[in-house]
């Protein structure tokens, strides 16, 4: 790291000492943190720095402990994703803390999704699990990007379960691969299944992007690489669009792999951790997939059997000190930013282009999400 990088490490710390008291409380830990230096104390509850699961005070009430304590790692995944500009990386942990304070984001956990056969339904229409880990300790997260419908619940419940996806993976996942591996692991790597990707996509690109802006602007440099397989022509024709408009740093990031990608991803995981759809050629991922051990979109996964419950004791125990709402979680959507709704208006434009190419324009106009 070099000289300007700790710089502005140093100029981001020391202004958080200007941010508003409320602000502070929201992630400020009241002296029992196992780390006591007051740089790592004050980061105990930013967004992403939580690397372990709530628990609870005396009094009952939630909170939340960093029992790794990584301030500085925290802080330059803000600067990262400003390209280290200490203003604006200092504009986005505001923004989030205020996003997360607005939205009761430090509870979402304890907010489940019911009944579970709504969970259930979701899973099945919103393809993600946990496979394994890389060679090197990262979680593997596949996601079924062609084959998800999103059409079996409100664009809400969507939104809820991708943020609890996240907010269990810094809580729960990644202090576990590091108390595992020995030294800190704060990212992941994600394969992308593009099987059954189709032009009938364009209806869910508004859903897409506000899980996306989400992401970038809450959850900023989570994932170290992403690899895309099983790739069809209409990727290859908005890839090749997109890929100019990324900033270089994102785009170093994805990595296309020829086929399923099982030969390149079995040089950074074992073949215990290749997601189900990456072992052999043709075996993309599907909606009414295998459902055996080794589906880790399905909702009988392990992975998701494990969040499904930790969600479920984390609600019964607020049950005592609020009522728990049935319903789906409203979050605020925060605008995104310049470069993302230019890529979207492309990749939009792309797919209307192919769609008249293949005399499928009128089926195309007017696609919209129900509730967007």
């Amino acid at each position: 790291m070099g000289i300007a990088s700790q710089d502005a490490i140093k100029q981001f710390k020391a202004s958080i000492d200007e941010i508003d008291e409320q602000l502070k409380n929201t992630f400020e830990v009241g002296g029992q943190g196992p780390v006591s230096d007051y740089n790592r104390d004050i980061w105990c509850n930013v967004i992403n720095g939580m690397h372990s699961p709530p628990n609870f005070t005396s009094f009952g009430r939630p909170r939340i402990h960093v029992h790794q304590g990584y301030p500085i790692e925290t802080l330059v995944r803000f600067l990262k994703a400003r390209e280290w500009n200490v203003a604006k990386a200092h504009k986005m942990l505001v923004d989030c803390l205020n996003w997360r304070i607005h939205n009761g984001i430090d509870n979402v956990l304890a907010k489940p999704i019911i009944p579970a056969d709504l969970n259930r339904a979701i899973r099945d229409s919103q393809l993600i699990g946990l496979s394994g880990y890389t060679k090197e300790g990262l979680p593997v997260f596949a996601i079924g990007v062609g084959l998800s419908t999103f059409d079996k619940a409100s664009v809400h419940y969507y939104v809820q379960s991708h943020i609890q996806l996240n907010e269990y993976r810094d809580r729960v996942v990644l202090p576990s691969a590091t108390k595992k591996r020995g030294q800190y692991i704060g990212n992941c790597l994600k394969v992308l299944d593009m099987t059954g990707l189709k032009l009938s996509a364009l209806s869910q690109i508004k859903l897409v992007t506000i899980i996306s802006t989400i992401d970038d602007l809450n959850y900023p440099e989570k994932t170290d690489t992403y690899y895309i397989v099983n790739a069809p022509y209409i990727f290859s024709a908005c890839w090749k669009v997109v890929k100019p408009l990324l900033q270089e740093r994102t785009r170093r990031k994805v990595q296309v792999l020829q086929g399923c990608g099982r030969d390149e991803l079995l040089k950074v995981m074992d073949y215990a951790s290749l997601p189900h759809f990456c072992r052999r050629e043709g075996s993309g991922s599907s909606r009414h997939s295998s459902g055996g051990p080794d589906d880790c979109f399905s909702f009988d996964h392990a992975f998701h059997q494990q969040l499904y419950n930790y969600i479920k004791q984390q609600s019964l125990r607020l049950e005592s000190m609020e009522l728990i709402k049935e319903g789906s979680l409203h979050v605020d959507v925060p605008d995104p930013e310049p470069e993302g709704s230019v890529i979207v208006q492309t990749i939009e434009s792309q797919l209307h282009m192919l769609g008249d190419r293949n005399g499928l324009s009128n089926s195309l106009n007017g696609m919209k999400i129900n509730g967007i």
